[in-house]
């Protein structure tokens, strides 16, 4: 997932992949607890993709509301 795709979603598309990508890190964080994870980088890649989804959420707000 990568900055150009996600400019390219609406803000109600955005929502929903940020709802699946914390579902997607409690599942990952309840799964390193038990010690069933087996790829922790994953867990990175989710975080850095909810930062992703959270700042063009930003940037698309900032914009309808004149940027100012």
């Amino acid at each position: 997932m990568n900055a150009s795709e996600l400019r390219e979603k609406t803000p109600d598309q955005l929502r929903d992949d940020l709802v699946q990508l914390k579902k997607e890190a409690f599942n990952l964080r309840f799964r390193q607890a038990t010690g069933q994870l087996e790829n922790t980088a994953r867990m990175r890649t989710v975080k850095r993709d909810t930062a992703r989804v959270l700042t063009i959420l930003n940037e698309k707000a900032a914009a309808a509301g004149g940027g100012a």
